[in-house]
């Protein structure tokens, strides 16, 4: 403060004073990414992204441009404003003048690989680059050790984008040491969870009417990088400490799985569990879960198991839930389990290591103390990842970036590319 003299003619016109330009949260996005009905992570994802935006106290217009694998149609919600088949490429552009003439002032991508046409879903960067409003993406999976397509496609994201959200600190470190991209551009945002109370494991199976033995339970789309032989392996050993326990199996075999080969995974899974002679202490639910009943199966178990054999998986939708729902839970030490079951919120054990999975799981059925302690600790970390609470977070993230940009910001992207990006680093 700065003392005057009494009397001063000294004025401050407030009309010339300078102020910081208020940051307003986007007003119209158009989320682009899978959609339910589609049944895959990403459409999960992104639905729970668009009814996290639409709850808002402030809540923006969206429009959803929903990706559909070739030759498939789905019977998509009022809130799909187009669909876009990932292997045509003048959709893309057709999407693009859509957004242009909506007046979205922020385009929301949840990027993964698989899901765009062309290699390594290059297809996308035509509409990106044909659109004036700022980018943001969501990036599911960041590569340690990524193809010349598939670095490419992402450089040229991280060039075209405002905004790259990740969900872990690993993925942050790779951006910026193997792409190149600047810290100011990264925002780690956790996984969104359900928002929903605590129910103890017993009370759950007798709500719902099931046998109410020690459970241990996976869910998610069945595929062989899952590695759930390794937990019927382990069964015989946990077996021996707990002999009530059962395992439940929730969830549809991928459907990219069943086109190649139909049902031969799970079933080379129940052949085994009948060799070991554990059959009899599983419990298999092939079909996809609408949320709610997802849940509830959830709520029923007492340790939760993620035995994935992808050391790089950077997002778990099914751990996250886990820990949303406070179970006490055993995984292998991909990037996501790494850092979520930190600070005693989880164990750990190597990937496809029979004796340490049967060991930790085991030892966590009979001690009840400890395993409540676990779930009671992983619960409260979930009270901060709700999917309003993300929404939240990546709309004040977002704020900074709901303008429309300058006449350069709008040049071809494949023209500007490189000086821009270099001037970023």
């Amino acid at each position: 403060m700065f003392d005057l003299p009494i009397g001063s003619a000294c004025t401050i016109d407030a009309s010339a004073a300078v102020y910081p330009p208020r940051r307003r949260r986007p007003a119209h996005v158009a989320l682009i990414g899978n959609f339910l009905p589609r049944l895959c992570g990403i459409a999960t994802f992104t639905t729970h992204v668009h009814g996290a935006l639409a709850a808002l106290p402030d809540a923006p217009k969206i429009d959803v441009y929903a990706m559909i694998d070739p030759g498939r149609s789905y019977a998509f919600p009022p809130a799909v404003a187009m669909a876009i088949d990932q292997e045509d490429r003048a959709g893309y552009a057709r999407a693009a003048r859509r957004i242009e003439a909506s007046g979205a002032d922020l385009v929301w991508v949840q990027h993964e690989y698989g899901i765009f046409g062309g290699p390594a879903g290059d297809y996308l960067l035509d509409l990106l680059d044909a659109v004036s409003a700022p980018v943001a993406a969501t990036l599911h999976t960041v590569l340690e050790s990524p193809n010349a397509d598939q670095r490419r496609v992402l450089e040229r994201l991280a060039g075209r984008a405002a905004v790259l959200i990740v969900m872990a600190e690993r993925a942050r470190t790779l951006l910026q040491c193997v792409y190149r991209v600047p810290a100011s551009k990264i925002a780690v945002i956790e996984h969104g969870v359900p928002d929903r109370g605590y129910v103890a494991p017993s009370a759950a199976r007798r709500c719902f009417g099931v046998e109410d033995r020690k459970t241990i339970m996976t869910f998610g789309l069945l595929s062989p990088d899952k590695g759930i032989e390794t937990m019927i392996r382990a069964l015989p050993a946990i077996l021996e400490r707990c002999p009530e326990a059962l395992y439940r199996v929730v969830g549809a075999t991928h459907p990219h799985l069943v086109a190649h080969e139909g049902e031969r995974h799970r079933e080379s899974l129940q052949a085994l569990a009948r060799e070991l002679g554990v059959d009899a202490h599983l419990r298999w639910e092939n079909r996809f879960l609408d949320e709610d009943a997802l849940l509830d199966r959830l709520a029923m178990a007492d340790v939760y198991v993620t035995p994935y054999r992808n050391p790089q998986q950077i997002t778990s939708g099914t751990l996250s839930y886990a820990a949303a729902l406070g179970k006490a839970i055993v995984a292998t030490p991909y990037v996501h389990a790494t850092e979520l079951l930190g600070e005693g919120r989880g164990v750990l054990v190597e990937f496809d290591d029979v004796e340490a999975m049967a060991g930790a799981v085991g030892s966590l059925l009979v001690d009840d103390r400890r395993r409540e302690r676990t779930a009671a600790r992983t619960y409260g970390h979930g009270r901060a990842l709700t999917w309003n609470r993300m929404a939240e977070r990546a709309m004040d993230r977002f704020a900074a970036t709901a303008r429309r940009p300058t006449a350069a910001m709008r040049a071809p992207h494949h023209r500007r590319q490189a000086p821009a990006l270099e001037a970023l680093l």
